[in-house]
């Protein structure tokens, strides 16, 4: 365990979030989430957010992507809404409320070569009032002066912001800030959230999560059989889907990142961590709400 890091949170600690549903509940009330994610040379990504989305819980999955991408989206994922993300307009869109929360994510799958990718992430980032989720291509984008000031905007607004970087993106980030990139990724990770203002989800093979008040947990159940292309869309999609349910920032990502690496190791025992892929970790989410609830 590394200094000034709190420990992992227990599974009683995390059963206390799950998001049962109400006995009254609908689509819109079990949360909302708006995904803009899937180019058109990458629409698997949204593919996959969209699908851990609504396995992770969320009432109504409306994607925007690529005009090109939306026929492939329809086809993995006939229950959500798919629209061609040029009809984005998030300054439109109502202010969560009282019993109809909504969240966004954004940035799987983006083709950063794109010359709207920049534009997408820009208003989103200052015109969604609601909880914001950025991955993927969107994180590059995010880094810079620019970035740093919306993202600043958003803080003293009081509208949530998350990232969650792979070691990567991280760097990119940090050096959009220009910062010295620690040796601890807690460090970095606690870094990056004060210079961003935003809730900072580190990925690795102990994934750390940092608010922008400087406290840093770590989620520390990860495996090996996560280390494949397009897992971090899935994780995308599952901490998007728990901020579209009302979660807290720093709640949803550390219950997010959880049931991520659970669902992946109740895959791994049943398929080998060999065998084990993105889809997989999606299908055997169920197996770790139940872990979870069942040993809290």
């Amino acid at each position: 365990m590394e200094a000034n890091v709190l420990p992992a949170r227990t599974n009683r600690a995390l059963a206390a979030l799950l998001p049962h549903p109400a006995a009254d509940a609908n689509k819109y009330t079990r949360g909302h989430l708006y995904l803009v994610a899937g180019s058109a040379a990458y629409p698997g990504a949204a593919c996959l957010a969209a699908s851990a989305s609504e396995r992770a819980g969320a009432g109504y999955t409306e994607v925007f992507c690529a005009g090109k991408a939306m026929i492939t989206v329809r086809g993995c994922r006939p229950s959500a809404v798919v629209r061609d993300w040029k009809t984005w307009r998030p300054a439109g869109l109502a202010a969560p409320r009282a019993g109809h929360p909504t969240a966004c994510a954004i940035g799987s799958g983006f083709d950063v070569a794109d010359k709207g990718a920049t534009g997408l992430v820009m208003e989103t980032v200052r015109a969604f009032t609601g909880p914001v989720l950025m991955d993927g291509g969107a994180l590059g984008l995010l880094a810079g002066d620019t970035g740093r000031r919306l993202a600043t905007e958003r803080a003293e607004a009081g509208r949530a912001l998350v990232l969650t970087p792979h070691g990567g993106e991280a760097a990119r980030l940090a050096e959009g800030a220009s910062l010295t990139v620690p040796d601890s990724p807690a460090e970095e990770a606690r870094a990056l959230a004060q210079a961003y203002r935003a809730t900072v989800v580190l990925k690795g093979p102990d994934t750390f999560i940092a608010t922008p008040e400087g406290a840093v947990e770590v989620m520390n159940r990860g495996t090996a059989a996560l280390a494949k292309a397009g897992t971090g869309d899935v994780l995308a999609g599952i901490i998007g889907a728990l901020l579209a349910q009302g979660l807290a920032p720093a709640d949803a990502a550390a219950l997010g990142s959880a049931l991520h690496a659970e669902a992946a190791r109740a895959a791994a025992r049943e398929l080998t961590d060999i065998c084990v892929i993105p889809e997989d970790v999606i299908a055997y989410l169920p197996q770790a709400v139940k872990l979870i609830e069942n040993e809290g």
